[in-house]
């Protein structure tokens, strides 16, 4: 079944070619699609498109499909085309004539628009909540080890003094501006684009602001044109998203990869979650971590392939767009499998103590040495030099003490504050979908 169809089948070749992987994609949107034809059928018969009576057979059967797709027992039917075809041809056998009228008012493109938005709320929503799990884990661990030091570097070259506290907390507050951008991207799926029909509106006195509320849209897209021209853009938005995200959680992973080998040691996992060597007896592998930051490495591409699919396409509908489904479904899967699995694996993390104990790591309290003398009255720039000159002489001698009191330094987490800039960001998203 096609709703375009007029009885001329399309060359098989053809139909393969256009339908593409719809079919299986369009399982997700399956209970999308029936919320935002019940939307549209309780419009319709406010409009006078249908009577009382038919739209509660149409409801009633809008349900029955509901509770299907729930149980996991509903599918596309081989030779339909996709979800709004196989809900349609379901109403018109279960109920007859009346399935036929569900469709008045809009288009497919407008269809399945709103099924996309509807989507992606709820995808936006399921990524917010991983993150702010992952971001939880990472404020417990911070609070957990904020007195233990470690190593901080520059250039890869060892440079001051750090903490295991200051490290995980700083992957939180990072967490928190890309929680932000998905806050945007949210807002900008957070529209109503029903009732734009194919991208110029319908001549049916149709109450777009009523499918608005009924569908819990924070706004409208007003414009019929501008609706269309949405989809690709709120794509675009939460790709961009999703690629700050994968690339704060893709460089935590790499941190964890260089620490955990034997020239760092500074943080281990229990056997059962490494891998070994086919020849290298002693070998424990950061797998997880490494597969994460290749996932992330290439979620970051996504911005791109978007804003390469939608290149200079004039206004209105193209058949190109069908293809962003294929893009950023399997990326948004691929997103909330890294933040699941990287929170896991912080639940087994262990932290190495007195790591600053080695002598290669004396040259890190030579700034803490230059700042003490210049609280006692010299110089700063003659500190430098008197420091620097035991350096170049191999005489140099740290005290190994730390005094940071500032916000955000070793001594000053700052935990509070970046736990509150978490709920104001994420209150932008979660608070809207309740």
């Amino acid at each position: 079944m096609k709703l375009w169809s007029k009885g001329v089948e399309p060359n098989e070749l053809v139909e393969k070619f256009t339908v593409g992987k719809d079919r299986e994609l369009d399982l997700q949107l399956a209970k999308h699609d029936v919320a935002g034809s019940m939307a549209h059928i309780k419009m319709l018969q406010s409009i006078g498109l249908l009577t009382p009576d038919e739209l509660r057979a149409l409801l009633g059967g809008l349900e029955q499909i509901a509770q299907e797709v729930a149980a996991g027992a509903f599918a596309i039917a081989p030779g339909v085309e996709d979800v709004h075809s196989q809900v349609e041809m379901l109403l018109t056998q279960r109920l007859g004539e009346v399935g036929k009228k569900i469709h008045a008012g809009r288009s497919r493109n407008d269809q399945v628009l709103v099924d996309l938005k509807l989507f992606f709320r709820e995808e936006i929503c399921h990524i917010a909540q991983a993150v702010q799990e992952l971001f939880d884990a990472l404020v417990a661990l911070s609070e957990q080890h904020k007195s233990v030091l470690m190593p901080g570097y520059t250039h890869l070259q060892v440079a001051m003094p750090s903490s295991f506290g200051l490290w995980f907390g700083a992957y939180a507050e990072s967490l928190t501006d890309d929680v932000l951008l998905l806050a945007a991207a949210y807002k900008i799926a957070n529209q109503n684009p029903l009732g734009s029909a194919a991208g110029y509106g319908s001549s049916f006195p149709l109450n777009r602001a009523m499918t608005t509320a009924l569908l819990g849209f924070g706004d409208l897209h007003y414009n019929a044109i501008a609706a269309q021209m949405s989809r690709g853009k709120t794509e675009r938005a939460l790709a961009a998203a999703m690629a700050a995200i994968a690339a704060t959680v893709g460089r935590f992973a790499m941190d964890v990869c260089l620490y955990m080998s034997q020239n760092f040691a500074f943080v281990s996992f229990p056997d059962a979650l490494t891998t070994g060597s086919s020849i290298m007896p002693h070998k424990k592998n950061p797998d997880v971590l490494e597969l994460v930051r290749g996932k992330c490495n290439r979620l970051q591409a996504v911005p791109n392939e978007v804003a390469l699919l939608c290149a200079n396409l004039p206004s209105g509908y193209h058949r190109d767009m069908q293809l962003l489904k294929e893009i950023m479904f399997p990326a948004i899967e691929e997103l909330l499998s890294c933040l699941h699995i990287t929170r896991f694996m912080l639940q087994h993390i262990t932290i190495g103590k007195n790591i600053l104990e080695d002598s290669k790591y004396d040259y890190l309290f030579t700034v803490e040495d230059v700042n003490r003398m210049a609280l006692s009255g010299v110089p700063f720039r003659e500190a430098y030099r008197k420091v620097g000159e035991q350096v170049r002489q191999g005489a140099y001698k740290p005290a190994k003490t730390v005094r940071h009191t500032h916000e955000g330094s070793i001594g000053n987490l700052c935990t509070e504050q970046i736990v509150a800039k978490m709920k104001n960001a994420i209150e932008l998203i979660l608070i809207k979908s309740d």
